[in-house]
């Protein structure tokens, strides 16, 4: 069985689209507004009751998100269908995404399932995924998870967030030391 490589953190974050519900494309990794960085929140899909959870909760973070300079973004495979249907049971007002290719998601590491069912979903779907991506474009937090249980604390990672990002703090990028050359 053959496993995709995962983003590591200091790596470059790749350059990798999805599509909006107006039809406009947003590159991922890619701050918007007054925001230097960009929090990608990849889920499973309008399928996931734990994602639907997830994705309201965000939104109640929105603002402490912001006053740390990160911007939000969410993303899944699903289709623009499937999104629309989804927006039903979301009460968000950051941008969510659709279209993810499978191709994309083996770019971001991202552990991918196959539906178990028709009724699940039509298509295979990425398992949830977090990419803090800094002004340099770096990946400054990654975090992902093989099944839609495990996902960040959102109190703990905005106020996690803030803290790296005080000037005070000199925080750098943590967990890169590479063993295969140390």
């Amino acid at each position: 069985m053959a496993y995709s490589n995962k983003l590591k953190a200091g790596d470059d974050f790749p350059h990798i689209s999805a599509v909006l519900l107006d039809d406009n494309e947003v590159v991922l990794g890619k701050p918007q507004g007054d925001a230097t960085w960009q929090a990608v929140f990849v889920y499973r899909g309008k399928h996931c009751p734990l994602c639907t959870k997830y994705l309201n909760e965000l939104e109640g973070y929105k603002q402490a998100f912001a006053d740390a300079g990160v911007d939000i973004l969410a993303v899944s495979a699903d289709s623009k269908a499937q999104l629309e249907t989804h927006l039903e049971k979301l009460e968000v007002s950051f941008p969510i995404a659709y279209g993810l290719s499978e191709e994309q998601m083996k770019t971001l590491g991202v552990y991918i399932s196959l539906p178990r069912s028709e009724q699940e979903t039509d298509h295979n779907f990425a398992e949830p995924g977090l990419f803090v991506v800094n002004e340099f474009g770096k990946l400054h937090v990654v975090d992902i998870s093989n099944n839609p249980f495990v996902r960040p604390e959102l109190g703990a990672l905005s106020r996690g967030l803030a803290w790296i990002r005080d000037p005070d703090n000199h925080y750098p990028i943590r967990g890169t030391l590479d063993y295969n050359l140390a």
